[in-house]
């Protein structure tokens, strides 16, 4: 891992405590140790909700580049890093991959969040994720091949596994069929980040999230509800029937789960799934929003659905296997339902939602 080594092997890493009952690769020291390389790296949607995120933790110890074409990320969320000597914003879109050799030069490696993240778009417009995942994806694979740029950690879905009948699922479930365009695209783009690394020796972390939650979250279910009861405060509407049921993670846990697989993990490609061990349904992430924003009597309607789903695509149960990052001595500081009460707390704390 020559292009952020950070002088530990993976003996130097195992069963150092830290005191204070978390395991040392949790702990903030151990992450800022292990960014003490003064890497170059580029972020693709390093502007977005978890890009930003992950910005900050690398921009501590390294020179960060994010290229963002804030069609989903914001400005805003880059304000603790503007004027930093060691950032710099390149305002810029994979489609248009002319701006992709001057984003690479000199670049140790890449983070490539940028995506089109709504799932329920693919029903809509079939051909958006295929625009803005796979070509996008394409592109900036084919720069980095020309830049000689070998390293690429890659955000990718719990919609890979489509509505796979092993739960909790593993890494080698198979076999993965997508049942949204969104998860599709996504595992299309894990099947060309493969092919490049085998084909032209280049090195891949690709991380299956489930659902990530936090401050500076712009969609999803905690977005929707908090803005349906604003408007609405007596009655909510759930998409579904409620019953759909999975998992959430913080997205402070989340940054720090990658950038552990990225230090003790060494094969051409590299995939772990990322999320909590345990599942909410979509009534129970009601009742805490409800609670959170200090409601009562607030009627449920629901709208059934197919099938009970909340759209097209819609994966019903969702929980993955994490025996793999566990066993890299990783663990989630909570289960689902508190990442939602810390996420919700942190939306309406900065009005975001």
């Amino acid at each position: 891992m020559d292009s952020v080594c950070f002088g530990f092997t993976g003996a130097d890493r195992i069963d150092k405590p830290t005191g204070k009952g978390e395991s040392f690769f949790s702990s903030p020291l151990f992450f800022q140790q292990a960014m003490d390389s003064g890497s170059s790296i580029l972020i693709t949607g390093g502007a977005g909700f978890i890009g930003s995120h992950l910005l900050e933790r690398l921009l501590a110890k390294n020179d960060v580049t994010v290229l963002d074409n804030f069609s989903s990320g914001k400005r805003e969320n880059l304000a603790r890093c503007t004027g930093k000597a060691n950032f710099r914003l390149i305002e810029a879109d994979l489609l248009q991959p002319d701006c992709l050799a001057e984003a690479l030069a000199g670049k140790d490696m890449v983070f490539h969040l940028a995506a089109n993240p709504d799932v329920r778009l693919g029903a809509v417009d079939p051909s958006i994720h295929l625009r803005q995942n796979i070509i996008a994806t394409h592109n900036l694979l084919e720069a980095m091949r020309e830049a000689r740029v070998k390293k690429i950690a890659f955000t990718s879905t719990s919609t890979v596994y489509g509505e796979a009948n092993q739960i909790p699922t593993p890494e080698d479930y198979g076999p993965l069929l997508p049942i949204s365009l969104y998860g599709a695209s996504k595992l299309a783009c894990e099947a060309l980040i493969s092919s490049y690394c085998h084909t032209f020796d280049m090195q891949a972390w690709i991380y299956r999230f489930a659902n990530i939650v936090g401050e500076r979250g712009s969609h999803g279910v905690l977005v929707d509800f908090i803005r349906k009861l604003r408007e609405n405060p007596a009655e909510l509407e759930i998409l579904g029937s409620g019953r759909q049921k999975k998992s959430y993670l913080e997205v402070k846990d989340c940054v720090e789960a990658m950038l552990l697989c990225l230090e003790v993990s060494e094969e051409k490609v590299n995939l772990f799934n990322i999320g909590s061990e345990d599942s909410v349904d979509v009534t129970e992430i009601a009742d805490i929003v409800v609670r959170q924003m200090g409601l009562k009597d607030v009627s449920y309607r629901y709208t059934g659905g197919e099938e009970g789903r909340g759209w097209k695509g819609d994966v019903r149960v969702m929980l993955l296997s994490l025996d793999r990052i566990k066993n890299l001595g990783w663990r989630a500081k909570g289960g689902s339902a508190q990442a939602i009460q810390s996420a919700v707390e942190a939306l309406l704390r900065d009005g975001l939602a």
